[in-house]
């Protein structure tokens, strides 16, 4: 899946700012700092997975990358900055991707133009995302569907 989904991203991450919401080892954000990201913020409530991941980023220098460690929504509630390329792939037991959504795109969190991936199960499906979110790219594996969105621009005349 990770394969496909930055061959999907070919020539959007380099020089990206990134946001690896419900990071977990950090894999997404992580490929994403590899292929040239300006910057990846890595947010993750369990503190093991968080201080791996921090010691992981310094062991590769990577100076361009901060890890928060945090609840999604909470980070969500606070001072947002946008970022281009998001990463939302919570557990699939939670609704968190809906309310997660609501807070990037209310929030100020996403630039114009933004690409969302999305992880969920793909018996749920997607739930209700924001209308100015897009559906660029989707695919299953096995019990996972993987989708990519991208934020209309909305200034942008159609």
């Amino acid at each position: 899946m990770r394969e496909t989904l930055f061959n999907w991203l070919a020539g959007r991450v380099s020089g990206a700012r990134c946001l690896d919401l419900f990071a977990g080892s950090g894999a997404l954000g992580l490929e994403a700092l590899s292929r040239g990201a300006a910057h990846v913020q890595f947010v993750e409530r369990h503190a093991e997975a968080a201080r791996e991941l921090g010691s992981l980023l310094v062991a590769w220098g990577a100076h361009n990358a901060a890890v928060r460690r945090a609840e999604a929504l909470g980070f969500l509630a606070g001072t947002a900055e946008p970022f281009d390329l998001v990463f939302l792939d919570p557990p699939f037991d939670t609704d968190l991707i809906g309310r997660a959504a609501a807070r990037l795109e209310g929030g100020g969190w996403l630039a114009p133009r933004a690409l969302i991936y999305v992880e969920c199960a793909a018996r749920a499906g997607l739930p209700t995302l924001p209308a100015a979110w897009a559906p660029l790219k989707a695919k299953t594996a096995g019990e996972v569907g993987y989708h990519l969105l991208e934020r209309s621009d909305i200034g942008e005349s159609k």
